[in-house]
């Protein structure tokens, strides 16, 4: 495992902060993660791109979306431990959990996410998350159609609402999902990828530029949330600030990119490197909004007009715009591969073949009209966006929790380092299950009896992985390339 660990130097001179972000190879997690990574053969090909169907032959799906940047914005309201949550999550807990799920799928032969946990979790695992991650896409998909509609309203003329590029939007991911990848994805992806790029240098270098006073970790990491009382740090940050952190969407995403590389050499660049760039790209945008809530306070909850103000009032009009069509291209890319991915696991489990368009509508149709639905009752309610967005965040961590369950469980059978794995399943076991608990849209607990719901649930989990590994037999070794 690549063993690249963040550090941001939060520094002084009047409180001004250099965002510094150094890679330490071969530190921190390195005796865990090169025992861990011992079973990677770089000089084998994989097998699956000489025999993968060529819309499965996408160079880099992007992962991103909204979450590393509305996620990072919204997360930044609880003040400076917002940062630490992002560096260690996305170092210690994202990045193994997007490389073990990626190298997995490489080895059983490009398999889909509820496939692999429901391998090493059991078959009713397997059942329950087959439909938990069809969910799960079509609330991103519904997510990160609103989000890029709107940036895009502020960037026309007014007759060019946001009704109107939702409608764009969505059939754009028709299209995405319904046709090879080449004929769509593989030739705008690299634009949006200019942009993506673009946004998030440009804001960096603004930061350094600006200087702009931001508070310090030796401030304290008290909760700066206007809603403090009722919006603790745990669990609500852990879920907010997702895909900038861990996130169990990119695992879904997976099965795309192991079926078009050609070796497993490129497992690390790509699935770790993808998460650590995004972890980047989230303590860039947390740094950014924490000094727009410094100058403007915190009463903007819409993440689209902090992006459209920063922008805008740090890189000009022109500059402005290409940063905000890289905010554009993260969700749009996220949203097309969350279709398609949802497409693909269907079929995976129905055993229904994809090359025949007719056969892709009978499971697409069903999508769209879910998602369809969802969009409507977010227009439709002023509050609907953000349930869907909390729902979707939930579910999202709750992806993570089984697929770094099922990761452990394949390191205990294969005698290797386990706890690096073992120590992030049970962090997000009580993050999501105290949040399901505490959240509005949850049970609307009390904290002091989520706390200990969340606790007793680590407990059990503790137990229960106790008991099955002292009767399941260790093989040093690689299972899966046996």
């Amino acid at each position: 495992m690549i063993s690249y660990v963040f550090i941001y130097n939060l520094f002084a001179d009047s409180g001004r902060r250099l965002l510094c972000i150094w890679p330490l190879c071969r530190a921190g997690i390195r005796a865990g993660g090169e025992k861990a990574d011992s079973g990677i053969d770089k000089s084998r090909r994989s097998g699956l791109y000489p025999l993968a169907d060529l819309e499965d032959r996408a160079q880099l799906v992007c992962q991103s979306g909204l979450g590393p940047i509305f996620g990072a914005i919204m997360g930044a309201k609880f003040g400076t431990a917002s940062y630490l949550w992002i560096v260690l999550g996305s170092v210690l807990a994202g990045a193994t959990h997007d490389y073990f799920s990626g190298m997995l799928s490489i080895r059983h032969g490009g398999e889909s996410l509820p496939e692999i946990i429901g391998r090493y979790l059991g078959m009713t695992t397997k059942q329950v998350m087959r439909g938990f991650t069809v969910i799960l896409m079509v609330l991103v998909g519904a997510v990160f159609v609103a989000g890029p509609a709107g940036l895009l309203a502020k960037l026309t003329p007014d007759a060019l609402d946001t009704s109107f590029w939702i409608v764009v939007v969505f059939l754009y991911y028709i299209l995405a999902t319904l046709l090879p990848v080449d004929k769509i994805i593989g030739k705008i992806y690299p634009i949006f990828a200019i942009a993506l790029l673009f946004m998030a240098v440009g804001i960096l270098v603004m930061l350094y530029v600006n200087h702009p006073v931001l508070p310090e970790l030796w401030d304290g990491l008290q909760n700066t949330h206007p809603n403090a009382a009722n919006l603790p740090v745990f669990p609500i940050m852990f879920v907010s600030i997702a895909c900038g952190a861990i996130s169990g969407f990119h695992a879904t995403q997976s099965p795309m990119m192991a079926r078009c590389m050609k070796s497993e050499k490129y497992g690390r660049p790509v699935f770790y490197g993808a998460m650590i760039t995004e972890g980047i790209v989230a303590l860039i945008w947390a740094a950014a909004a924490t000094y727009f809530y410094h100058e403007n306070g915190m009463a903007e909850n819409n993440a689209s007009v902090i992006v459209d103000a920063i922008t805008k009032s740090w890189l000009g009009s022109v500059g402005g715009i290409l940063a905000i069509l890289g905010v554009i291209a993260a969700p749009i890319t996220s949203g097309d591969t969350a279709f398609r991915s949802a497409r693909l696991i269907v079929a995976d489990f129905m055993g229904m073949e994809q090359k025949s368009i007719r056969r892709r509508l009978y499971i697409c149709v069903p999508m769209f009209l879910a998602a369809i639905g969802l969009l409507l009752y977010s227009l439709r309610d002023a509050a609907g966006f953000d349930m869907i967005w909390r729902y979707f965040a939930w579910s999202n961590q709750t992806l993570s929790v089984f697929t770094l369950w099922a990761i452990t469980v394949y390191l205990v059978q294969t005698g290797k380092n386990y706890w690096i794995t073992l120590i992030p399943a049970l962090f997000m076991t009580c993050v999501c299950s105290t949040y399901l608990c505490i959240a509005p849209e949850g049970f609307g607990l009390t904290q002091i009896v989520s706390y200990y719901i969340g606790l007793f649930c680590v407990l059990i989990a503790v137990v229960w992985f106790a008991v099955w590994k002292s009767k399941t037999p260790q093989s040093p070794g690689d299972l899966v390339s046996r």
